[in-house]
Order: structure tokens, then C-alpha cells, then sequence
């Protein structure tokens, strides 16, 4: 393994130090996925494939621009351009998605609020009864949704989001190296990038499942889940358009 030099073992050590720690202060990484996994009654599994896919689409972007740059002899600074306009495109896609969901949201929190309608019958007597326009029926189809178009809008938008530190800070020192070793280095960011959105996307899923159990917080949850997370997403893609 004559590959791998002190400096590649360097390089992986601060690749996962990256992966780990870019992941964790980028609430875009994982929130997102912790809101509409509530919003939309998916299951863990489906969460954690969901998550999964973005986040590898995420990595994956940025590993390939940064593989032509490299066989290309592209400048940096150019593959910098290209990296900041990716960037700005996925925050802005990730804003317009989070406003439209959460104006949907907000209008669905207003159909689930329980009032009153009154009857009178022949005889006189009038009475009133209280419902929802989102019932049961709304209930079962929510359950079904995780299939829908929502994981297919974040899939696309990851897939434009990159890893801004993946290509000046690890790629190019690597493949000064040597090849194996620019492998090594980018599989490791992979491989951490991808574990910490997971670990936090799950630790969310749970946290926001226990709180549910509770009657009160549960059902306010519910009733405003999608416009949480409509809102949750705008937070995030805001943060990412003033560099947060």
C-alpha cells in the first residue's frame, strides 16, 4: 500500500472531520428530511432511504466535477465558479420549494382546525356538531405519500447542492498524491458525510415520534406538520443563501 503516504492518511483524517462537522452546523443536511418524514407519515426505513439518496446525490455531484477538473488540468478557481453557482441554484430551488410547501402547509393547517356546523331540524331543535375537513379519510391517504413527489423535488435539489470543501481542500491535494489515494480520501467524505446525515436525520424521526405520543403535542403536529415543515425548509435555504 505504498499509497498510502502520511499525507493521504492526513487528507482522509480531515475528510471525515469535514464530513462530520459540515453536516452537523448545515441544518439543510438533515432537518428537512426530520420535518417531512412527520409532515408526510413516512416510516424510518423510507426516511433513511430517502436521506440516503439525497445525500449521495449531494456527494456525488461534487465528486464528479471535481473528477473531470482533475483529468481536465482545470484551474481551481474555475471548478470555484462553478461549485458557488451549483450552490446558489440548489439554495434558491430549496427556498422556492420550502415557500410553496409551506403556503400549501398553512392552508392545510386551516382545513384541519375543528369548527362547529348547526342544524335544525323540523321539530325545532337545534344542535351543532364539531369536525375537521381532514378526517380520517385525508388520514389514510397521507400515509401513502412517501412515494410521492416530495422525496423526487429534495432529490433534485441535492442533486445541485455541493460539497463545498470537497474538491480544494481534498481532491486536489489527493490527486497531487496519487490516485488511490484521491479514491480513499473522497470515499471517506462520502462514507462520513452520509453516516451524520443519517445518525441526525434518525435521531429527528425519533425525537419527533416520542413527542407525538404526547396527545396535545401530538396532535398540534399533526394538524401543522406540513407548514412546519414548509417552514423549516425556507429557514434552511435561507441560511445557505447568506452563507451559513
Amino acid at each position: 500500500m505504498d499509497w498510502l503516504t502520511p499525507e493521504i492518511v492526513a487528507l482522509a483524517a480531515t475528510a471525515a472531520t469535514i464530513g462530520v462537522v459540515h453536516t452537523a452546523i448545515g441544518p439543510d443536511h438533515y432537518l428537512p428530511f426530520v420535518m417531512l418524514s412527520r409532515a408526510r407519515r413516512w416510516s424510518a426505513r423510507w426516511t433513511a432511504v430517502v436521506t440516503l439518496g439525497c445525500g449521495l446525490i449531494h456527494v456525488v455531484g461534487s465528486v464528479l466535477l471535481g473528477l473531470i477538473g482533475v483529468a481536465a488540468g482545470l484551474a481551481l478557481r474555475r471548478l470555484e465558479i462553478i461549485e458557488s453557482f451549483r450552490g446558489d441554484l440548489a439554495a434558491w430551488s430549496l427556498l422556492a420549494f420550502g415557500l410553496m410547501y409551506l403556503v400549501w402547509g398553512l392552508r392545510r393547517s386551516r382545513r384541519s382546525e375543528a369548527h362547529s356546523h348547526w342544524h335544525t331540524h323540523a321539530d325545532g331543535v337545534a344542535h351543532g356538531h364539531r369536525h375537521t375537513h381532514e378526517g380520517q379519510h385525508a388520514h389514510v391517504h397521507a400515509e401513502r405519500t412517501g412515494a410521492g413527489v416530495t422525496p423526487w423535488a429534495m432529490f433534485l435539489i441535492f442533486a445541485f447542492g455541493p460539497c463545498e470543501a470537497l474538491i480544494p481542500v481534498l481532491m486536489y491535494p489527493a490527486a497531487a498524491a496519487n490516485i488511490a489515494g484521491l479514491v480513499f480520501v473522497t470515499a471517506t467524505f462520502a462514507l462520513f458525510t452520509l453516516t451524520t446525515m443519517l445518525v441526525l436525520v434518525l435521531a429527528g424521526y425519533w425525537t419527533m415520534s416520542r413527542a407525538g405520543h404526547d396527545s396535545r403535542v401530538g396532535g398540534f403536529l399533526d394538524q401543522h406538520a406540513h407548514a412546519f415543515a414548509g417552514a423549516a425548509i425556507s429557514v434552511c435555504a435561507g441560511l445557505m443563501l447568506v452563507g451559513l
